[in-house]
């Protein structure tokens, strides 16, 4: 069955993905699970916080606690400002950001063109990662919103023995 635009690919076939970067890497979200593309912000950072925690951003009245996507892949910090996904967490009525380097823009992927995660990936990735697109300019991760949920991220022992290594170097 073809579609209208007479491409053969289904409107309930493909999924739109908001790309962005972070570090080397080119990753993507489904744009059903983004409510809004704040910009370049600089979070305020928040005392005795966990180390993925970017900090806290104003949102239209309220705050918005903002996960450092850097930190979560193992890159240092970013300094100063970031561009911030506001995203939704499906389980409550809350929403959080999420910090990357930069926002590409938005691409049309096929759905059945994303590929497993490979299996020589590390604990991290697997816990963030959903698989990958392959794209001309090369590969983009895709990631979902609720794995990056800052309470879901809380309770992983992944994320936070990166903080607890760091201090134990320093000690």
């Amino acid at each position: 069955m073809r579609s209208a635009d007479g491409t053969g690919i289904e409107q309930g076939d493909i999924v739109t993905m908001c790309s962005f970067r972070a570090g080397d890497g080119l990753f993507g979200i489904d744009t059903a699970e983004i409510r809004e593309v704040l910009g370049e912000i600089t979070p305020q950072r928040v005392p005795l916080a966990a180390e993925y925690i970017a900090g806290v951003v104003p949102y239209r009245g309220d705050v918005l606690t903002t996960v450092s996507f850097r930190v979560l892949l193992g890159l240092e910090r970013g300094t100063g400002a970031g561009c911030v996904l506001v995203l939704d967490d499906a389980r409550s009525d809350l929403r959080f950001g999420l910090m990357v380097d930069g926002v590409d823009g938005v691409a049309t992927m096929a759905r059945d063109a994303l590929q497993p995660n490979p299996s020589a990936l590390d604990a991290r990735s697997v816990a963030l990662f959903c698989g990958a697109y392959r794209m001309q300019s090369g590969l983009m991760v895709r990631l979902d919103s609720q794995r990056l949920r800052p309470s879901r991220l809380a309770g992983s022992l992944l994320f936070e023995s990166a903080k607890q290594e760091k201090a134990g170097m320093q000690k």
